[in-house]
């Protein structure tokens, strides 16, 4: 059922924003990635809060985090690697912000863009907000990547917008935002990648208002440290036919 509030979520203004980052081997980015996300400007009396969430590292990523533990940046660690939905639902578990958001830590994502993902939540109109890469909406900066991720990505998304009656055009971008009584009432399972489709559907069954906003987007290629595999894809097609329409 929808949550309290006349948009389907909690009236109060929000004062603060959690991002959630996780992280597993990304010494490359991460130290910039912080300092961006530092660096950003929000709309004025939102407080900011940094949570990093290391999914068992093996390169240099612990000691990089070290460097940045108590410098403004909450950091977390797994005993063992669990995946991008793990480190999320951590993440999530001790965020105190009135809005919750995600940031990769592999700088395919501009954090410069989160006033306006934003936008749509503080001026009342959504409970939850996703980012669409410039090649699924509008016309952001975006560089040209994969042919074949990009096809499975909007097969993925039509099939997720059929059993969700929604017109999203990005169901796996990363840039998600959600109120925080919006996750309150949803019960993440997913550990790896398959959290995408699975809080879109569970965000979606809620009813509340959601708006997509268009963001620009840096891929990067497997030999620069994507992780994303064939794999996933396929576990993304079961989360939609489980959570979409086996209703679990």
């Amino acid at each position: 059922m929808p949550v309290a509030g006349r948009t389907g979520c909690d009236e109060h203004a929000p004062k603060k924003i959690s991002i959630v980052v996780p992280v597993y081997n990304e010494e490359q980015f991460l130290d910039l990635v912080l300092k961006r996300l530092q660096a950003v400007h929000l709309v004025a009396d939102i407080e900011k809060e940094i949570i990093v969430v290391d999914d068992c590292s093996t390169d240099q990523t612990p000691y990089i985090l070290e460097e940045w533990a108590g410098r403004g940046v909450r950091v977390l660690r797994h005993s063992s690697n669990m995946g991008k939905g793990a480190a999320l639902h951590t993440g999530f578990a001790v965020a105190t912000g009135d809005i919750v958001t995600i940031q990769d830590a592999d700088l395919e994502y501009d954090p410069q863009e989160f006033p306006r993902l934003m936008a749509p939540i503080l001026d009342g109109r959504a409970c939850a907000v996703f980012g669409a890469r410039a090649g699924f909406l509008g016309s952001e900066c975006h560089r040209v990547m994969f042919f074949w991720h990009f096809v499975a990505n909007r097969f993925l998304s039509t099939l997720c917008n059929v059993v969700t009656d929604l017109t999203l055009s990005d169901i796996e971008c990363c840039y998600k935002m959600f109120r925080r009584d919006v996750l309150n009432n949803i019960n993440l399972c997913e550990k790896g990648f398959g959290f995408e489709p699975e809080v879109v559907i569970k965000v979606a069954r809620l009813g509340c208002p959601i708006y997509q906003v268009g963001v620009s987007y840096s891929g990067r290629t497997y030999d620069e440290g994507k992780k994303i595999a064939w794999t996933d894809g396929v576990r993304a097609l079961w989360c939609i036919l489980k959570y979409g329409m086996l209703g679990r």
